[in-house]
């Protein structure tokens, strides 16, 4: 197995492109790291057929080393390209050891012709994203991109935004893309297609809650999110083989026709007894004006075991928060209402994107002895 250390530079995705195409073609496997990243040491040697060993961001517990077959990688671009209406080329604007990042590599590599790559070595840039655009040359173009770098395009407007707009497909996965968020790239003109997946999924395999062909989505009686088909992983390096099926730690409902991600199961606020799904709290409050963006956090009460906390990201005319508690009340009942709101100037995140719930809790801590709202 060969690991290749990222600094965010076109030159260290190079590299990474070359030990991708080798990989696919039977070549060792690879297995990207961040320079400042820990990752976890294999437990054991990739499994047979492997092409990409992916370190999972840990968000949940510890981080993880999934092992990622070609035959899986090359259905997941192939079902991408049919989703998204045929071969394009990619701008690679997310960091490359990320199973979203590689699988831009793969999807441009199988598309016929390598990724731009825009220089993340100061982090994302909405005018360099620009000049990326730039040198990607005419014909169709798709790209991949978390909420947050979505936010600072629409943000810096101008000629990020502009270049933005021209591509065919704008992937936006990570991390669940709010509807005021969603909303506003529509309305700009954005072709954003929300993407759900991970890493033991070849990245995102549904995308705007309809599953890519092939992939299989079954929810148990609690409503846990449970995949398969031909974009699976073998397997944890030292496992056993998930056996084509992985139940994910997400909850879900059919809405629709499509799926809708309610949260992670260990995520669920347990207070007086009744549960709280967070990302419902979360769509209420988003769906708010003034409200940009936010993330919603069960923290310890002694009288009422948990107590919904949100940290909110606020733009002009907030509304106060009785207005906000009134939304969700009237939207979720009683139990659902944050009893403490506190504005930050960003959403602690980790990974790729993904909100950092226990740093988030930490800076939503309520105090001993408060009443949870009225009514």
């Amino acid at each position: 197995m060969r690991t290749i250390t990222l600094d965010g530079s076109p030159d260290g995705v190079d590299v990474l492109v070359g030990a991708l195409a080798a990989a696919l073609d039977g070549g060792p496997a690879v297995l990207p790291r961040a320079g400042a990243a820990v990752t976890p040491a294999p437990a054991g040697p990739p499994p047979p057929g492997t092409a990409v060993v992916i370190a999972t961001s840990g968000s949940t517990g510890e981080p993880r080393l999934v092992a990622l077959p070609a035959d899986a990688l090359r259905a997941s671009a192939a079902a991408t390209a049919a989703r998204l209406g045929g071969p394009a080329r990619w701008l690679l604007a997310l960091p490359a050891e990320h199973v979203a990042g590689v699988q831009v590599v793969v999807r441009a590599l199988l598309g016929g012709a390598p990724p731009v790559v825009q220089d993340l070595r100061t982090g994302f840039r909405p005018d360099a994203f620009a000049a990326a655009t730039d040198r990607l040359g005419p014909g169709a173009r798709h790209t991949s991109l978390v909420p947050t770098q979505l936010l600072r395009v629409l943000d810096a407007g101008g000629a990020a935004l502009d270049a933005l707009r021209t591509y065919r497909a704008v992937l936006v996965g990570g991390a669940a893309l709010e509807a005021g968020l969603h909303r506003r790239a529509l309305d700009a003109g954005v072709a954003v297609v929300t993407t759900y997946g991970m890493s033991e999924t070849a990245g995102g395999c549904v995308y705007d809650g309809v599953p890519l062909d092939g992939v299989t989505v079954d929810l148990e009686p609690d409503g846990r999110i449970v995949l398969g088909g031909p974009t699976l992983a073998l397997g944890y390096l030292g496992g056993p083989p998930f056996g084509g099926r992985f139940r994910t730690g997400d909850l879900g409902r059919w809405t629709g026709g499509r799926l809708e991600v309610l949260g992670r199961a260990d995520d669920v606020i347990v207070t007086g007894g009744e549960k709280v799904a967070p990302a419902a709290v979360e769509r209420v409050l988003a769906a708010q004006p003034g409200i940009r963006a936010v993330c919603v956090v069960g923290v310890a009460d002694e009288q009422w075991g948990q107590v919904v906390a949100a940290a909110v990201v606020a733009g002009p005319a907030r509304p106060d928060d009785d207005r906000l508690r009134d939304a969700v009340r009237a939207a979720l009942g009683r139990a659902a209402v944050p009893r403490r709101i506190v504005d930050v100037l960003e959403i602690p995140i980790r990974g790729i994107g993904k909100p950092d719930r226990a740093a988030v809790a930490r800076l939503v801590t309520v105090t001993d002895g408060l009443e949870p709202p009225s009514g």
